[in-house]
């Protein structure tokens, strides 16, 4: 046996420690090769899968960024790239539900694809996974997701936990809650791996009931590998008594 064999083998072992099969559907990560800042190769991308697949997850939503200075990325280069991500698989036999759709960050080119009703990579048809940057409130926030609202989508708002002006901005919070904006936070957010602020603000959602969706957010096995101590955390078992969304996509 290689020892590359044997280091899948014992990763393997590993991640059959930690039970996601509550969520159902992991509808955040980087799994497509070469079109973000997520996996870098088809087997890293094939081994994640296969990992996340021991973790318990029916089915995976890939959501490659769509950024328009960084990562231009298309629905056609999107779907391109799971066809040939879900090819990889099934040469190799690996049977798990896999789509994609897209991570878009709030600007005003995304903006503009709305407002102009091109079509959007949606989750389930309906929802629209979105983002911002961490320090500052985007100008338009609210006027952005609204005009998804009125263009017949539902915003799915991407790691709020991680979103600095949001942590002591309790109108903000309000009035995004009041628009029926769902929350999705990371589980890597509760191991403390973004930090102790946004473990602690992710930990006062949960506990106010406002996290209707949670995501890996997966990049690279550096994730997976952290992800692995999240069912050490007091709030592993919080987690899955909320009223998710992820095992409705």
């Amino acid at each position: 046996m290689s020892i590359f064999s044997l280091l899948k083998g014992s990763k393997s072992k590993k991640d059959k420690s930690l039970d996601l099969s509550w969520m159902g559907v992991d509808m955040h990560s980087h799994l497509i090769t070469g079109i973000d800042d997520g996996v870098s190769s088809m087997s890293d991308a094939v081994e994640m899968v296969v990992r996340l697949k021991d973790f318990g997850l029916k089915k995976i939503i890939t959501t490659p960024h769509i950024m328009s200075e960084y990562y231009k990325n298309t629905p056609e280069i999107i779907l391109n790239g799971l066809d040939r991500l879900k090819s990889n698989l099934e040469e190799q036999h690996i049977d798990i539900e896999l789509e994609a759709a897209a991570e878009y960050y709030l600007d005003e080119i995304f903006m503009e694809k709305v407002t102009a009703a091109e079509k959007l990579l949606t989750i389930s048809g309906q929802y629209v996974l979105v983002e911002t940057g961490f320090l500052n409130k985007p100008q338009m926030l609210l006027e952005s997701l609204f005009s998804l609202e009125l263009n017949g989508y539902t915003p799915i708002f991407a790691h709020p936990e991680r979103y600095l002006y949001l942590h002591n901005d309790d109108t903000l919070l309000r009035q995004l809650l009041e628009r029926n904006i769902l929350f999705q936070c990371n589980l890597l957010s509760f191991t403390g791996y973004y930090g102790k602020t946004v473990k602690k603000f992710a930990e006062k959602l949960v506990d106010a009931q406002q996290v209707m969706l949670v995501g890996t957010d997966a990049h690279n096995h550096k994730y997976l590998n952290a992800l692995e101590g999240l069912s050490t955390e007091k709030y592993f078992q919080k987690l899955q008594k909320l009223p998710l969304l992820n095992s409705t996509l």
